[in-house]
Protein backbone atom coordinates (compact mmCIF):
# COMPACT_ATOMS: atom_id res chain seq x y z
CA UNK A 1 0.00 0.00 0.00
CA UNK A 2 1.65 3.44 -0.88
CA UNK A 3 1.59 6.60 0.88
CA UNK A 4 2.57 10.11 0.33
CA UNK A 5 6.10 9.39 1.05
CA UNK A 6 6.00 7.45 -2.17
CA UNK A 7 5.27 9.67 -4.37
CA UNK A 8 8.09 11.56 -6.68
CA UNK A 9 8.96 15.22 -5.65
CA UNK A 10 7.55 16.32 -8.79
CA UNK A 11 4.05 13.69 -8.20
CA UNK A 12 3.85 15.27 -4.71
CA UNK A 13 3.99 19.07 -5.55
CA UNK A 14 1.40 17.96 -7.93
CA UNK A 15 -1.04 16.21 -6.13
CA UNK A 16 -0.84 19.04 -3.45
CA UNK A 17 -1.38 21.83 -6.01
CA UNK A 18 -4.29 20.11 -7.27
CA UNK A 19 -5.66 19.14 -3.99
CA UNK A 20 -5.79 22.69 -2.90
CA UNK A 21 -7.71 23.40 -5.87
CA UNK A 22 -5.32 24.47 -8.73
CA UNK A 23 -6.67 23.99 -12.01
CA UNK A 24 -4.27 21.65 -14.40
CA UNK A 25 -3.76 25.00 -16.85
CA UNK A 26 -2.55 26.73 -13.67
CA UNK A 27 -0.13 23.71 -12.42
CA UNK A 28 1.00 23.51 -16.12
CA UNK A 29 2.03 27.47 -15.87
CA UNK A 30 3.53 26.97 -12.70
CA UNK A 31 6.14 23.89 -13.76
CA UNK A 32 6.55 25.06 -17.10
CA UNK A 33 5.15 21.70 -18.36
CA UNK A 34 2.32 20.77 -20.79
CA UNK A 35 -1.41 20.45 -19.18
CA UNK A 36 -1.40 16.70 -20.51
CA UNK A 37 1.80 16.26 -18.39
CA UNK A 38 -0.37 17.11 -15.52
CA UNK A 39 -2.90 14.95 -16.24
CA UNK A 40 -0.54 12.06 -16.65
CA UNK A 41 1.24 12.79 -13.47
CA UNK A 42 -2.42 12.76 -11.47
CA UNK A 43 -3.64 9.44 -12.89
CA UNK A 44 0.25 7.93 -11.67
CA UNK A 45 -0.67 9.47 -8.23
CA UNK A 46 -4.19 8.15 -8.21
CA UNK A 47 -2.96 4.87 -9.28
CA UNK A 48 -0.39 5.21 -6.37
CA UNK A 49 -2.09 6.62 -3.35
CA UNK A 50 -5.13 4.23 -4.53
CA UNK A 51 -8.05 7.32 -4.32
CA UNK A 52 -10.71 8.45 -7.36
CA UNK A 53 -11.45 11.75 -6.45
CA UNK A 54 -9.65 15.58 -5.64
CA UNK A 55 -11.13 14.68 -2.19
CA UNK A 56 -9.90 11.48 -1.63
CA UNK A 57 -6.64 12.86 -2.57
CA UNK A 58 -6.59 15.61 0.07
CA UNK A 59 -7.50 13.27 2.73
CA UNK A 60 -4.63 10.99 1.44
CA UNK A 61 -2.61 13.57 1.52
CA UNK A 62 -3.29 14.57 5.20
CA UNK A 63 -2.40 10.73 6.04
CA UNK A 64 -5.47 9.06 6.44
CA UNK A 65 -5.75 5.49 4.70
CA UNK A 66 -7.13 4.60 1.77
CA UNK A 67 -10.80 3.69 1.47
CA UNK A 68 -11.16 -0.18 1.39
CA UNK A 69 -12.01 -1.29 -2.37
CA UNK A 70 -12.08 -4.92 -4.41
CA UNK A 71 -9.71 -5.28 -6.79
CA UNK A 72 -12.01 -5.16 -9.48
CA UNK A 73 -12.95 -2.16 -8.38
CA UNK A 74 -9.24 -0.29 -8.43
CA UNK A 75 -9.12 -1.65 -11.85
CA UNK A 76 -12.89 0.21 -12.89
CA UNK A 77 -11.08 3.59 -11.07
CA UNK A 78 -8.00 3.27 -13.23
CA UNK A 79 -10.14 2.45 -16.05
CA UNK A 80 -11.92 5.25 -15.66
CA UNK A 81 -9.21 8.06 -15.32
CA UNK A 82 -7.33 6.11 -18.88
CA UNK A 83 -10.68 7.31 -20.51
CA UNK A 84 -10.93 10.36 -18.55
CA UNK A 85 -6.86 11.18 -19.56
CA UNK A 86 -7.64 9.99 -23.14
CA UNK A 87 -10.41 12.14 -23.81
CA UNK A 88 -8.53 15.46 -22.24
CA UNK A 89 -5.62 15.48 -24.37
CA UNK A 90 -7.91 14.63 -27.46
CA UNK A 91 -9.23 18.04 -25.85
CA UNK A 92 -5.94 19.61 -26.02
CA UNK A 93 -5.15 18.88 -29.35
CA UNK A 94 -8.12 20.08 -30.92
CA UNK A 95 -7.77 23.21 -29.09
CA UNK A 96 -4.11 23.13 -30.13
CA UNK A 97 -5.33 22.42 -34.04
CA UNK A 98 -7.72 25.66 -33.75
CA UNK A 99 -5.01 27.91 -32.30
CA UNK A 100 -2.45 27.12 -35.23
CA UNK A 101 -5.51 28.23 -37.62
CA UNK A 102 -5.71 31.14 -36.18
CA UNK A 103 -2.15 31.48 -36.17
CA UNK A 104 -1.82 30.62 -39.55
CA UNK A 105 -4.62 31.93 -40.97
CA UNK A 106 -4.22 35.54 -39.42
CA UNK A 107 -8.03 35.68 -39.33
CA UNK A 108 -8.56 35.52 -42.89
CA UNK A 109 -12.37 33.83 -43.38
CA UNK A 110 -11.27 32.98 -46.57
CA UNK A 111 -8.56 30.70 -45.31
CA UNK A 112 -10.44 29.21 -42.01
CA UNK A 113 -12.83 27.37 -43.57
CA UNK A 114 -10.62 25.22 -46.21
CA UNK A 115 -8.40 24.91 -42.86
CA UNK A 116 -11.23 24.08 -40.61
CA UNK A 117 -12.73 21.50 -42.92
CA UNK A 118 -9.45 20.39 -44.59
CA UNK A 119 -8.50 19.07 -40.40
CA UNK A 120 -12.33 17.46 -39.81
CA UNK A 121 -11.88 15.56 -43.04
CA UNK A 122 -8.15 13.85 -41.95
CA UNK A 123 -9.41 13.46 -38.64
CA UNK A 124 -12.30 11.10 -39.48
CA UNK A 125 -10.76 10.19 -42.62
CA UNK A 126 -13.92 11.03 -44.87
CA UNK A 127 -13.88 11.22 -48.88
CA UNK A 128 -15.47 14.77 -48.79
CA UNK A 129 -17.19 16.60 -46.01
CA UNK A 130 -19.62 19.92 -46.22
CA UNK A 131 -19.26 22.82 -43.51
CA UNK A 132 -23.13 23.88 -43.09
CA UNK A 133 -24.19 27.75 -41.67
CA UNK A 134 -27.23 27.33 -39.35
CA UNK A 135 -29.26 30.74 -39.50
CA UNK A 136 -32.84 31.70 -38.50
CA UNK A 137 -35.96 29.78 -39.28
CA UNK A 138 -34.03 26.70 -38.42
CA UNK A 139 -32.60 26.56 -42.30
CA UNK A 140 -29.04 25.63 -43.36
CA UNK A 141 -26.53 26.80 -45.70
CA UNK A 142 -23.94 24.98 -47.32
CA UNK A 143 -21.43 27.33 -46.88
CA UNK A 144 -18.14 25.47 -47.41
CA UNK A 145 -17.16 22.55 -49.51
CA UNK A 146 -14.25 19.84 -49.72
CA UNK A 147 -13.60 17.20 -52.09
CA UNK A 148 -17.14 17.25 -53.00
CA UNK A 149 -18.70 15.84 -56.13
CA UNK A 150 -19.73 18.96 -58.98
CA UNK A 151 -22.97 17.10 -59.50
CA UNK A 152 -23.87 17.45 -54.92
CA UNK A 153 -22.02 20.79 -55.24
CA UNK A 154 -24.05 22.19 -57.41
CA UNK A 155 -26.94 21.41 -55.97
CA UNK A 156 -26.49 22.82 -52.55
CA UNK A 157 -25.42 25.90 -54.72
CA UNK A 158 -28.54 26.26 -56.27
CA UNK A 159 -30.73 25.49 -53.27
CA UNK A 160 -29.13 28.56 -50.74
CA UNK A 161 -30.47 28.69 -47.35
CA UNK A 162 -32.71 25.54 -47.26
CA UNK A 163 -34.72 23.74 -44.78
CA UNK A 164 -34.34 20.20 -43.84
CA UNK A 165 -36.81 17.18 -43.10
CA UNK A 166 -36.36 15.94 -39.47
CA UNK A 167 -36.08 12.49 -40.24
CA UNK A 168 -32.58 13.56 -41.92
CA UNK A 169 -29.21 13.52 -40.30
CA UNK A 170 -29.00 17.34 -40.50
CA UNK A 171 -32.80 17.43 -39.10
CA UNK A 172 -32.32 14.89 -36.08
CA UNK A 173 -29.01 16.62 -35.39
CA UNK A 174 -30.45 20.18 -35.40
CA UNK A 175 -33.39 18.19 -32.93
CA UNK A 176 -30.51 16.30 -30.53
CA UNK A 177 -28.06 19.14 -30.65
CA UNK A 178 -25.50 15.62 -30.52
CA UNK A 179 -23.44 13.92 -33.52
CA UNK A 180 -25.74 11.60 -36.11
CA UNK A 181 -23.98 8.84 -37.42
CA UNK A 182 -25.66 6.96 -40.66
CA UNK A 183 -24.19 3.99 -41.36
CA UNK A 184 -25.48 3.66 -44.73
CA UNK A 185 -27.73 6.19 -46.22
CA UNK A 186 -29.58 4.30 -48.61
CA UNK A 187 -30.70 2.08 -45.79
CA UNK A 188 -32.37 4.30 -44.15
CA UNK A 189 -37.03 4.68 -44.89
CA UNK A 190 -35.63 8.65 -45.34
CA UNK A 191 -34.23 7.30 -48.54
CA UNK A 192 -37.03 5.62 -50.02
CA UNK A 193 -39.20 8.67 -49.94
CA UNK A 194 -38.90 11.73 -51.92
CA UNK A 195 -36.41 13.77 -49.28
CA UNK A 196 -34.43 15.71 -52.06
CA UNK A 197 -31.13 15.91 -49.52
CA UNK A 198 -30.86 12.61 -49.05
CA UNK A 199 -31.40 11.43 -52.61
CA UNK A 200 -28.59 14.24 -53.36
CA UNK A 201 -26.71 12.71 -50.65
CA UNK A 202 -26.37 9.45 -51.80
CA UNK A 203 -27.24 9.91 -55.64
CA UNK A 204 -25.56 12.73 -56.59
CA UNK A 205 -23.09 12.85 -53.85
CA UNK A 206 -22.58 9.04 -54.13
CA UNK A 207 -22.28 9.01 -50.25
CA UNK A 208 -23.64 6.22 -48.09
CA UNK A 209 -21.58 6.12 -44.58
CA UNK A 210 -22.18 9.87 -43.16
CA UNK A 211 -21.44 11.77 -39.89
CA UNK A 212 -23.04 15.48 -38.46
CA UNK A 213 -21.22 17.14 -36.16
CA UNK A 214 -22.88 20.03 -34.42
CA UNK A 215 -21.02 23.26 -34.10
CA UNK A 216 -22.58 24.63 -30.88
CA UNK A 217 -21.40 28.38 -28.99
CA UNK A 218 -22.42 27.72 -25.95
CA UNK A 219 -25.61 25.56 -26.36
CA UNK A 220 -26.56 27.95 -29.16
CA UNK A 221 -26.28 25.58 -32.58
CA UNK A 222 -24.73 27.58 -35.39
CA UNK A 223 -23.57 25.64 -37.89
CA UNK A 224 -22.21 21.62 -39.07
CA UNK A 225 -19.82 19.88 -40.50
CA UNK A 226 -21.20 16.95 -42.75
CA UNK A 227 -18.23 14.26 -43.69
CA UNK A 228 -19.02 11.63 -46.34
CA UNK A 229 -17.47 8.04 -47.28
CA UNK A 230 -18.54 6.76 -50.69
CA UNK A 231 -18.40 3.30 -49.21
CA UNK A 232 -20.60 1.29 -46.34
CA UNK A 233 -17.60 1.81 -43.78
CA UNK A 234 -19.17 3.89 -40.76
CA UNK A 235 -17.58 6.43 -38.41
CA UNK A 236 -16.25 4.83 -35.28
CA UNK A 237 -17.46 5.99 -31.61
CA UNK A 238 -14.25 7.31 -30.95
CA UNK A 239 -13.57 8.80 -34.65
CA UNK A 240 -17.01 11.01 -34.03
CA UNK A 241 -16.24 12.44 -30.58
CA UNK A 242 -12.90 13.38 -31.56
CA UNK A 243 -14.47 15.24 -34.37
CA UNK A 244 -17.39 16.76 -31.93
CA UNK A 245 -14.59 18.18 -29.66
CA UNK A 246 -12.67 19.70 -32.65
CA UNK A 247 -15.81 21.12 -33.82
CA UNK A 248 -16.79 22.62 -30.38
CA UNK A 249 -13.50 24.45 -30.57
CA UNK A 250 -13.22 25.54 -34.74
CA UNK A 251 -16.27 27.77 -33.52
CA UNK A 252 -13.39 29.92 -31.64
CA UNK A 253 -11.54 30.37 -34.76
CA UNK A 254 -14.44 30.73 -37.26
CA UNK A 255 -15.62 33.79 -34.22
CA UNK A 256 -12.20 35.19 -34.29
CA UNK A 257 -11.91 35.30 -38.38
CA UNK A 258 -15.50 36.89 -38.76
CA UNK A 259 -15.27 39.33 -35.97
CA UNK A 260 -11.64 40.45 -38.07
CA UNK A 261 -13.68 40.41 -41.10
CA UNK A 262 -16.12 42.68 -39.44
CA UNK A 263 -13.89 44.89 -38.10
CA UNK A 264 -11.88 45.12 -41.67
CA UNK A 265 -15.15 46.21 -43.17
CA UNK A 266 -15.85 48.75 -40.84
CA UNK A 267 -12.68 50.76 -41.89
CA UNK A 268 -10.27 53.32 -39.99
Amino acid sequence: MSSPVDLTPRELQIAQSYSAGATYQKIADTLCIAPSTVRTHLATIYRKLEVSSKQELATRLNGEPPQSRSQSEMTSVISELALSLEEAISREKALSEVLRIISTTRGDLDAVLPSILSYALELCDAEFGVMFEYGQNRKFHATFTLGIPPAFKTWFDDQGWFTVSPRTGLGRMDAQREVINIFDVKSEDVYKSDDPLRHATADLGGARSFVAIPMLAGNELVGAFALYRQTVRPFSEDTTRLAQMFAAQSVIALENARMIRAIQEAGP
